[in-house]
């Protein structure tokens, strides 16, 4: 969601801190600002730039008033605590104090109270004035601007990633974290702060991430690091994988069609390990991986969104192949409810970004019940949830800049089809000869994808009438139900077409009174032992005149007509069919949204990593 940048140089540091917000951008914002210590005079003063617009706008509002310093920060907003407006955008200042804030405040109406008493004033409805108020009160009794941001945060109940400058600290950034990323850019003779790697590859690859209750101080000669009661700490520097090109459009319109046809390499990078081997190891999963995964019993996953329907379509191939039970939360609701906890499963949490306050919370939880053996699925190698996490297996999918997830996903689902091999075996349900066969259309899996491409010229065709609908439905039975559910939130997400999911055996249980010749219905039909039940599910949809668009395998004898369309899959993938389906309802998608004109790759209200709850 919102998107941190700060900055210690010897040069103008503005343009790194607008460069850095542009590379946030994907994230999804509202507003954005800028501030800095203007030294152009002796006396370093705050100034600041703010907007509503899009960071264009805010930098050429920064350049047209001349912004310009060595130190400052930087944010974008998505907002929760009072609407997009210029007065709720950050940075926000408090006598010459500035601070910018991620994540929420829980006890921020206790802490505004407090600090009117002490005749503070507010001048917007967000929870992170109180952060900058809160600083400046505890300037008068602190040593300097370091120990004044500790003692506040220690303060604070929520989440927090906070970057502060000062007037009177002319030399510093100060940063804490708690429940929301933050990591430190080393440079040389100068450093930075932000909340996401991609807003600084652009000036260095070198970086520090902070841990839950870490404050630094961040100078042009360094970088100290203490834990909130000021007792020194050492963290790691790792240099990032990031390029900066890698979050460039190149050939593509936006970045949603980039990525959807990123996937075969994508996939090919995610299963590299097991493209020239004969058989599957634990230790695709880390150290540790054979003692953990052969003791447990069942396997419970924890995600959101997207990742949540890669889980769904875990659980098929986990019960099917590996016959270990599994159940699938949305990681939101787990926390929420009464669960009975297994301390020999397996909780796997699925995320892309690794920073989803959901996911991070449900696996706290799960721990917190007894859970022990955890395994992180993610993208992003340096994030939270992966280091908090005791095994890993990283998806390499690469920078994914679209709100709406593509590769992740099915870099996801082949990451799951690994664990359910590597169970398989554990539990002495994968023959040779099976592994083998999996393996052989894991390699050829690249391929497939690339070969599904071909079909979108038709998909194209089906797009210029599916944007003129205001509803549909998606179906799917089996394995394939998740992907229709995934289908419908890709229409949903950057169409704004109303789309639901069902399970096809379920039409005639209510939803098939919503179908007219104005409700299209898209069909998952890959020649499988539920087909024929499908083609029942489908003629029912006929008989009621609705308009059926359906995606069948290539040996599918299923044909065209009136009311029919439909378009073949150039692969029968089996087991990986669910990933062959899942690119030509992305297509979909993406084609619709363009013929109705929305912003594909950020769709509105929505952001690409929910670092909030």
């Amino acid at each position: 969601m919102c998107g941190i940048v700060g900055a210690v140089a010897g040069r103008n540091i503005v343009p790194v801190l607008i460069e850095g917000l542009k590379r946030l951008e994907y994230r999804g914002y509202d507003s954005a600002g800028v501030a800095v210590l203007n030294d152009r005079n002796a006396t370093p003063t705050l100034q600041r730039v703010r907007s509503t617009g899009r960071v264009i706008e805010l930098e050429k509002l920064a350049l047209a008033q001349g912004l310009s310093g060595t130190i400052g920060v930087a944010h974008t907003r998505w907002a929760t605590h009072g609407v997009p407006s210029e007065n709720n955008a950050h940075p926000h200042i408090s006598g010459g104090v500035s601070v910018v804030h991620n994540g929420i405040i829980e006890n921020h109406d206790e802490i505004r109270a407090r600090l009117r008493r002490k005749g503070y004033e507010f001048a917007s409805e967000t929870d992170t004035e109180v952060i900058a108020h809160l600083v400046h009160s505890n300037l008068h009794a602190s040593a300097g601007l370091f120990d004044a941001v500790r003692k506040s945060v220690a303060d604070l109940v929520g989440a927090y990633a906070v970057a502060v400058v000062s007037e009177n600290h002319p030399s510093s950034v100060v940063v804490a974290r708690h429940g929301a990323p933050l990591l430190i850019g080393i440079g040389e003779g100068e450093n930075f702060a932000a909340s996401d790697a991609s807003a600084l590859v652009q000036v260095t690859p070198r970086m520090i991430y902070l841990e839950d209750g870490d404050c630094a101080e961040i100078t042009r000669a360094g970088v100290a690091i203490t834990d909130v009661l000021g007792r020194p700490l050492e963290r790691d520097v790792h240099i990032s994988e990031l390029t900066p090109t890698a979050a460039e459009l190149g050939q593509y319109r936006h970045f949603m069609e980039k990525e959807i046809h990123e996937q075969p390499m994508a996939v090919a990078n995610t299963l590299e390990m097991v493209t020239n081997a004969h058989s599957v190891s634990p230790q695709l999963f880390g150290a540790g991986a054979e003692r953990v995964l052969g003791d447990v019993n069942a396997v419970l996953i924890l995600a959101c969104g997207t990742s949540y329907h890669a889980g769904m379509v875990a659980r098929y191939w986990l019960e099917g192949l590996a016959g270990i039970p599994c159940s699938v939360e949305i990681a939101s609701e787990y926390r929420y409810r009464d669960s009975v906890p297994n301390s020999k499963a397996l909780v796997v949490t699925i995320s892309q970004s690794g920073e989803t306050a959901d996911t991070l919370a449900a696996l706290q939880h799960a721990r917190k019940l007894g859970h022990v053996q955890t395994l992180a699925i993610c993208n992003v190698p340096e994030s939270s949830l992966v280091r908090a996490s005791g095994l890993r297996f990283l998806t390499r999918a690469g920078p994914e800049i679209g709100v709406a997830s593509t590769k992740a996903f099915t870099t996801q689902l082949a990451a799951l089809v690994l664990l359910t091999m590597v169970l398989a075996k554990l539990r002495g349900r994968l023959s040779r000869d099976r592994e083998e066969e999996l393996l052989r259309a894991l390699r050829h899996l690249p391929t497939a994808l690339q070969n599904v491409l071909h079909v979108e010229p038709q998909v194209k065709m089906w797009s210029e009438k599916f944007s003129l609908m205001q509803h549909a439905l998606f179906l799917g039975r089996g394995i394939h139900y998740p992907i229709a559910m995934e289908g419908a939130l890709k229409l949903k997400e950057i169409s704004y077409i109303h789309a639901e999911a069902y399970a096809a055996g379920e039409l005639k249980h209510g939803p098939l009174a919503l179908v007219d010749k104005n409700m299209p219905v898209i069909a998952i039909a890959p020649k499988d032992a539920l087909f024929e039940k499908l083609k029942s599910n489908l003629q029912e949809v006929r008989a009621r005149g609705g308009e059926l668009h359906v995606f069948a395998d290539q040996d599918t004898r299923m044909t065209g007509g009136d009311g029919i369309q439909v378009i073949r899959m150039p692969d029968h993938a089996g087991l990986l069919s669910p990933i062959l389906h899942t690119i030509p309802l992305q297509l979909l998608a993406y084609h619709a949204a363009l013929d109705r004109g929305t912003d594909v790759d950020k769709p509105r209200n929505l952001a690409k990593s929910v670092t909030v709850e």
